[in-house]
């Protein structure tokens, strides 16, 4: 199994590969080292199910050769299906050493486990309609399919789809995980996901988003070396009051809330200042025991809300970013941001992240780092498969999701989390990943259909978990 927590491009991979290989490991014992450990994965969850494994003409089917004799070796009933003749030496090889049948695409008939090891990392074109027909056929006429490395049809750097694929149950990562593995749409179609490792040594700046381990109050800590957190209300101010109860709930030892009269306070443990004016927010906001501020959840979109938001950038203390905030800041945020001197996170969705730059969002990694080395802030990429980029071009790809975070509500809950965890004095960028972790992880201890009070319900039990 895989024992890092890195994201290699294809690049990445090929360079890392090339540096085993210079250091003495042939090109044939990586591929055995790949084959065997994924087949020994197979056997664990399949067994002797019969199978077909279908090989491509590179190295990913010299991988499909060696599975297909490890299971034959075991007894399985497997078949080899190919494309043709293998193109690398080492697949050619590694074919030369397989004792069962091999068929060709026309011949092939499904078997009730299907083993994709027609294409792997490097693919940038869809496969064409000769292959992938048979692929198809195959692929569905199967009970079980796993895919080796990645499933074919799909692009390795930027989890786009390059052919109709289905889900498969599983797909084994060889040497180290790629970006496709966590970016949706591919993402979507891994299943179970594992890793093998193969004596790659991985370096990237990319990471797979890891569990934090976070320290708790000692003997002589007070509300105020725990952290104040400070949020901004707006228009709508139940988002000020959710972002305000999960900054609490996440660790912070203080959290107020400034806002115009009349605003009701959610708890009477959450304190509420009331800034009649401009000028009383612009003083408030100078008081040097606040750890971190949030502005956006429920802010607005109007004049009062620029107004709003020219202060709290204004202000020099560490800063969170989200909802209409960013929308209000739009393509003058960058430049906004730079010029302050206090860490600061911005947690855009798809949506309002177009609104940040000039053009759509294309791909989720690259664009989230070159704006945050534009902003020199900390960028959270919210969705399915959240992107964290800080300034000097680290990155991390949520690992692990939970689809019922997908309710109004929740970023509001998220902005106060990673608030809290700014509050203690680390960087922006780590805490944007422990509040990622922890907003994802209670999101799955919530349970089904849960409301965004449930969620912060939770945010006790998540902390403990990291301490």
């Amino acid at each position: 199994m895989l024992n890092h927590g890195k994201i290699l491009t294809a690049a990445e991979m090929q360079s890392a590969e090339e540096a085993v290989m210079d250091a003495g490991v042939s090109v044939d014992e990586l591929m055995r080292r790949a084959g065997q450990g994924a087949a020994q994965m197979i056997w664990r969850i399949s067994a002797d199910m019969p199978t077909v494994v279908l090989c491509g003409p590179g190295n990913n089917g010299g991988d499909g050769y060696v599975i297909a004799q490890w299971l034959l070796e075991k007894g399985v009933d497997v078949r080899v299906v190919a494309t043709g003749e293998p193109k690398t030496e080492a697949a050619q090889k590694a074919k030369s050493q397989w004792r069962g049948d091999t068929l060709p695409l026309a011949d092939a008939q499904p078997k009730p486990q299907f083993i994709d090891c027609l294409f792997g990392t490097g693919l940038t074109r869809a496969v064409g309609d000769d292959w992938f027909a048979h692929f198809a056929r195959l692929y569905s006429g199967a009970r079980r399919r796993v895919a080796t490395d990645l499933p074919s049809g799909v692009e390795a750097d930027h989890g786009e789809l390059l052919n109709d694929i289905g889900a498969f149950d599983a797909t084994i990562a060889l040497g180290a995980f790629k970006p496709a593995h966590f970016l949706e749409p591919a993402r979507s179609k891994m299943g179970n996901l594992v890793g093998i490792d193969i004596g790659i040594t991985a370096d990237s700046d990319l990471n797979i988003l890891a569990k934090p381990r976070v320290s708790g109050p000692g003997a002589q800590d007070h509300k105020y070396s725990r952290g104040l957190v400070a949020v901004v209300a707006g228009a709508m101010t139940g988002a000020a009051k959710l972002t305000a109860m999960a900054a609490q709930k996440s660790g912070a030892g203080y959290v107020k809330i400034f806002a115009a009269p009349g605003f009701v306070t959610p708890h009477p443990s959450i304190v509420v200042d009331t800034v009649g004016d401009k000028s009383e927010l612009r003083e408030a906001l100078e008081d040097s025991r606040i750890s971190a501020l949030v502005i956006g959840p429920g802010l607005g979109r109007d004049d009062e809300a620029q107004a709003l938001l020219k202060i709290a950038l204004a202000a020099d203390r560490p800063l969170v970013i989200d909802a209409d905030a960013l929308t209000v800041a739009g393509l003058q945020f960058a430049d906004l941001v730079k010029a302050r001197s206090a860490e600061t996170i911005a947690t855009p969705h798809a949506g309002e992240f177009a609104g940040l730059i000039s053009g759509d969002l294309q791909h989720k990694i690259e664009d989230s780092r070159a704006l945050a080395k534009q902003a020199g802030c900390t960028i959270l990429l919210k969705g399915a498969d959240t992107v964290i980029a800080g300034p000097d071009g680290s990155a991390s790809i949520a690992g692990a999701s939970c689809p019922w975070l997908s309710t109004a509500g929740t970023g509001d809950v998220l902005a106060g989390i990673i608030a809290s965890r700014l509050a203690t004095g680390i960087s922006g960028y780590k805490a944007a990943c422990e509040g990622q972790w922890l907003h994802s992880r209670a999101g799955t201890l919530a349970g089904p259909a849960f409301t965004p009070e449930m969620l912060i319900d939770q945010l006790p039990a998540t902390l403990q978990e990291c301490l």
